[in-house]
């Protein structure tokens, strides 16, 4: 039975239950009061400024970017943030026979070139290693094998960043890279780094890069400690405020399955929809109680899941999921990078079959998931907040003065849940119409038509077009708001957005 056939039942069958069809019968967890003149901040749409993506060399494929340019149309985003742009498959590093350094940034032009042209702004991550300038050979076990290693030699790499940072500045002018960020290395508190102890030897490499792009141009942004599980942010602070090294911003990440021994040093059992957040505020309170208040925090990468699990990230679960997790994050960040926004990425190996757990937005081919679906109606969502006594739910206003409302009916992504129907009560403003956008197991989700043509793993072109258009959104629901009083169905991992007018 098709989902909106169940709402109409649920609808016919509750309101002949109670005197005059009035859903006074419902319990008061899913009855939401609204008053639409309640407090109202700015929110700046944090979760959507920001992608992560597949390494460098990947920004080349046109199947990279013609996935950048469908993300961009959708949420505006600003800046892309990738891994290797000083892999050896780049070409950046080499040296002559007498050991002098020789650039080449050919690819490095043609990366950034890239990107500008299709509207976004390099977030630049310095890593990883060229193999010229390793102290070891150390490699990760990523697919694209990238070397972890220290450089053998810091006069070598500082030069290396000093002229990076004067050939960008040189291609595309100071104002320009100027609004771009430098985050040093990736995740050194884990296996991207090898240096020995870990935290004393990613200072220096640092403490060399932050002083090196400075002394090129003290307008360029440069910060980190960028590390796994939310770590490192408060020493990091502590040693730049202590040594006097540049910082501009403070950078780190976490996965809604990471472990709080890991991230708290505690052995409670966090829930996959409030790891993130959690782990958010803990290092805005750090910078806050820093020599450093005012720092920017930007999460340069989240997901639900930092593994392939199809049951998480491919599927309508991220709906509910992300909506949270804005709800719960709004005025802790100032920017958080969803990893990453295409499954044109390698670091498991070649792409095996479209559905495997991939972090991208678009599966292989191109094939929008219900993520970007639930991104595209997030979008929706105006810059101001208002004030609501609700955890799964947002109210926003635009500046035209619509009022946008996102509902969702989280459960875990092992959990069939339950459907629910939420009467939502108007006070403060005279409304009469209602769109509603859906984002569920009938709307914007791919998997009904891919399972019913036989889940292939390779699609042939003609089935890449028929799952792009089966992925695509219907038209709003229109609803007459009467009373002041909306009802709105929504199934297990279901999200709704609704434009009031």
């Amino acid at each position: 039975m098709k989902f909106s056939t169940l709402c109409r039942i649920l609808l016919l069958a509750v309101s002949l239950a109670v005197p005059g069809g009035v859903l006074r019968a419902q319990s008061p967890a899913n009855t939401l009061e609204v008053d639409v003149s309640a407090p109202a901040h700015p929110f700046p749409h944090f979760w959507e400024k920001m992608f992560g993506s597949g390494r460098a060399i990947l920004s080349l494929r046109e199947g990279y970017r013609q996935d950048l340019r469908a993300v961009r149309q959708i949420t505006g985003f600003e800046y892309v943030r990738f891994h290797a742009i000083f892999h050896d498959e780049a070409g950046v590093y080499d040296e002559d026979e007498q050991g002098h350094p020789v650039y080449n940034f050919s690819y490095v032009d043609q990366i950034y070139d890239g990107l500008l042209a299709n509207g976004v702004k390099p977030f630049v991550e310095l890593s990883f290693m060229p193999k010229k300038l390793a102290a070891k050979d150390t490699l990760h076990a990523f697919w694209y094998k990238q070397n972890v290693s220290p450089p053998k030699d810091y006069a070598k790499w500082d030069a290396l960043i000093a002229a990076f940072a004067r050939h960008l500045i040189d291609r595309y002018g100071i104002d320009e890279v100027g609004q771009w960020y430098f985050e040093v290395w990736n995740e050194p508190n884990i296996d991207f780094w090898s240096g020995e102890p870990k935290q004393a030897t990613y200072w220096e490499l640092y403490d060399h890069t932050a002083r090196a792009l400075k002394a090129v141009s003290p307008k360029l942004r440069v910060g980190g400690p960028s590390t796994a599980q939310a770590a490192w942010a408060d020493a990091f602070l502590a040693h730049c405020a202590e040594n006097h090294v540049p910082v501009d911003f403070v950078s780190t990440h976490v996965y809604g399955n990471d472990k709080a021994e890991d991230v708290f040093g505690t052995h409670e059992v966090i829930p996959r929809d409030q790891m993130v957040c959690r782990a958010v505020k803990k290092v805005h309170d750090q910078i806050q109680a820093s020599a450093m208040p005012h720092l920017p925090l930007i999460w340069s990468e989240f997901n639900a899941s930092y593994a392939n699990e199809p049951q998480v990230t491919d599927t309508v679960y991220m709906g509910p999921w992300m909506a949270d997790t804005i709800r719960q994050c709004d005025g802790l960040v100032d920017v958080m990078s969803y990893w990453t926004f295409s499954d044109v990425f390698e670091e498991q190996g070649v792409v095996k079959t479209p559905f495997y757990g991939g972090f991208g937005l678009f599966a292989a081919g191109s094939i929008p998931k219900p993520a970007l679906a639930a991104f595209r109606l997030l979008h929706k969502l105006g810059d101001q907040r208002i004030a609501l006594n609700s955890n799964s739910a947002l109210l926003t206003r635009r500046p035209d003065g619509t009022l946008v409302l996102a509902l969702w009916n989280y459960a875990a992504p092992d959990e069939n849940g339950t459907a629910k129907i939420v009467t939502v009560q108007f006070r403060g403003q005279s409304l009469r119409q209602a769109l509603i956008y859906r984002v569920d197991r009938e709307h914007g989700d791919v998997h009904p038509t891919y399972e019913k043509m036989g889940s292939p793993q390779y699609p042939t072109p003609a089935q890449l077009q028929t799952l792009r258009q089966a992925a695509q959104l219907p038209a709003p629901e229109k609803q007459v708001v009467k009373d002041g009083r909306l009802l709105v169905a929504l199934p297990a991992h279901g999200l709704a957005v609704v434009e009031l007018r």
